[in-house]
């Protein structure tokens, strides 16, 4: 069932993704074992990103966002901000969706920089 707040739905992404690696891949010392759900873990919290921010910037653009798209609004809006989503992009995206990255401390601050990033639209959207 999808949740109508756009935070708490993000917030999902990122906790589904905790869950993934947590019961699925199977971390041993420092790493996963099983790169296809740390693909999976990498793809549910890059879309919680995403969910929080197409909620912050709606109504700017409908339909597939490219994410220099997202860079260029955030550049824009907050440079920290900017830094976290760049870092998610890298770790989430593509060097645990696209690459399978099992290094537990990638996925680690990954789901950082995404809490970080739903935090920060979950401050400016409360008071809206």
């Amino acid at each position: 069932m999808k949740n109508e707040n756009p935070v708490l739905e993000a917030k999902r992404y990122v906790e589904n993704a905790r869950t993934i690696l947590r019961e699925m891949a199977g971390k041993q010392d420092y790493r996963y074992n099983d790169p296809k759900y740390v693909k999976l873990a990498g793809h549910a919290a890059y879309t919680g990103v995403l969910v929080a921010l197409d909620s912050f910037f709606k109504g700017k653009k409908k339909g597939r966002k490219d994410v220099s798209w997202y860079q260029e609004q955030l550049a824009s809006t907050d440079k920290k901000v900017l830094d976290n989503f760049v870092s998610a992009y890298q770790l989430l995206h593509l060097s645990m969706s696209y690459d399978g990255n099992a290094d537990f401390s990638t996925a680690k601050s990954g789901l950082w920089h995404a809490d970080e990033i739903i935090h920060w639209v979950e401050q400016r959207t409360a008071t809206c």
